[in-house]
């Protein structure tokens, strides 16, 4: 007995369908969107990784500044500015003096204060700006102002 196999023989006449070639096409094209969204938001999430870094140690540098702008103050009297660069990062620091009277040379200060306790204190405004265009694309600036005793 012989056995019979459909699927060997062709029939030249029978016309195919293009339904698998077409499912096919339509695969490859949802499987390269995805992967074209899943690249873009891997780049993405590296970016704002890297900004929140340089934001953090922006606001790090921003503490270190306002120590060393107090330390400017102990060595030099009374300076408006303090001006330094930190790895990457410039540091600007502006200073308002709080006194009653002229106290240790300083001729600018404010003296409409309220309380006896904020006598001798330094308003401080700190400006910490990454100065390395090569790390971001966007300008990295931290601002912080604080109120130190002297």
């Amino acid at each position: 007995m012989q056995r019979k196999n459909s699927i060997l023989r062709t029939n030249p006449h029978k016309k195919r369908s293009g339904f698998a070639m077409i499912t096919a096409i339509i695969v490859i094209v949802i499987i390269s969107t995805i992967m074209a969204l899943s690249l873009s938001l891997t780049t993405e999430t590296t970016k704002r990784t890297v900004d929140l870094y340089l934001y953090e140690q922006a606001a790090l540098h921003a503490k270190s500044g306002a120590e060393l702008a107090l330390l400017s103050i102990a060595q030099n009297g009374c300076p408006n500015t303090f001006n330094t660069t930190l790895d990457t990062f410039d540091v600007n620091v502006t200073m308002q003096y709080i006194f009653t009277s002229d106290v240790g040379g300083c001729t600018e200060y404010i003296n409409n204060i309220q309380t006896q306790e904020q006598n001798g204190s330094v308003l401080m405004d700190v400006t910490v700006s990454l100065n390395d265009t090569s790390l971001s694309t966007e300008p990295i600036r931290y601002f912080r102002r604080t109120i130190q005793k002297l």
